[in-house]
């Protein structure tokens, strides 16, 4: 069977068997294509029958001295391992050339966060009553509030949200849906928004996605982000500001006054605490800052 036959197939599997997450099979498919092309126009090869160690590791040599990445070394080694061990399962293939390549360890880097006078700064900079400012404090306070990936934003409708209970539901990564709390503040401005702002903005449009453009339509990731970026220019907020930057910045003021790591875990739509606890490690490093600004022995 030809090798981008097999690529589909897994890919096929991993969407309806494992409920990834579309961003997540293209990382899958980007990687494996370059992997594919590499073994038919350097090493002849048409079919992963045909693949042993050695040509898998010589294509990470590659790939390093490509200069790439460690991260993306060790997310490709990880697609490769993926897509052998279907093959294997499957029995397209008898053997598996991926089983004792090990995914190197990488260094985890603290993630970004605002301090709480920039968040406050940026929920302010949405200025005036128009439809579009209160769309956009109510898309900031959500976000701040919930701890939601952008994705996830963009994607909610008017049943998820259940302002006179105060929470949202939210559809995560691999369709697993988590109840998050919203708070007083995020309910008022989102009630604004849904009484003032979002029947004038949809006009002729009949849909029931939440967060809208000016068209009416559905609001972009990549809408989200140019709004993003012009608000923090607002806001006077200097360093780099993604929307996983409110993400990470909700769950570190959350841990920083006492919130219980598993309430966060579960917030956040983690699958392993481990990923939560990368957090800790920012409030410690914060407090280590507060301590030797202010202490008068530091």
């Amino acid at each position: 069977m030809p090798l981008d036959t097999q690529i589909e197939d897994f890919l096929q599997y991993i969407r309806v068997e494992r409920g990834l997450a579309d961003n997540t099979i293209q990382s899958y498919r980007r990687d494996l294509l370059q992997y594919v092309n590499y073994l038919k126009k350097v090493e002849g090869i048409q079919t992963f029958q045909a693949v042993d160690r050695s040509r898998i590791v010589q294509y990470l040599f590659v790939l390093k001295e490509q200069g790439r990445a460690e991260t993306t070394v060790a997310r490709t080694i990880a697609s490769i391992r993926a897509i052998h061990q279907f093959l294997l399962r499957e029995r397209y293939s008898d053997h598996d050339p991926s089983v004792h390549l090990d995914i190197p360890k990488s260094v985890k880097r603290l993630p970004k966060v605002l301090s709480l006078g920039e968040v406050e700064s940026l929920l302010e900079a949405p200025k005036g009553e128009e439809p579009l400012a209160l769309r956009n404090r109510a898309m900031l306070e959500t976000l701040y509030a919930t701890g939601m990936r952008v994705s996830e934003l963009t994607n909610l409708t008017l049943l998820d949200t259940h302002l006179n209970m105060g929470f949202i539901r939210c559809m995560g990564k691999g369709n697993k849906e988590r109840i998050i709390p919203l708070g007083s503040t995020a309910t008022k401005v989102l009630e604004g928004y849904l009484e003032k702002a979002r029947p004038k903005l949809l006009k002729k449009q009949r849909h029931d996605i939440l967060f809208v453009n000016h068209h009416g339509r559905p609001l972009s990731r990549q809408g989200f982000w140019k709004i993003l970026k012009e608000l923090s220019k607002v806001a006077g907020i200097n360093k780099e500001l993604t929307p996983h930057t409110l993400r990470h910045s909700f769950a570190t003021h959350l841990l920083e006054n006492g919130a219980d790591l598993r309430a966060v875990q579960e917030m956040l739509g983690h699958a392993d605490i481990s990923t939560t606890q990368i957090y800790t490690h920012v409030t410690k490093t914060r407090l280590k800052d507060v301590y030797a600004l202010y202490h008068p022995r530091a």
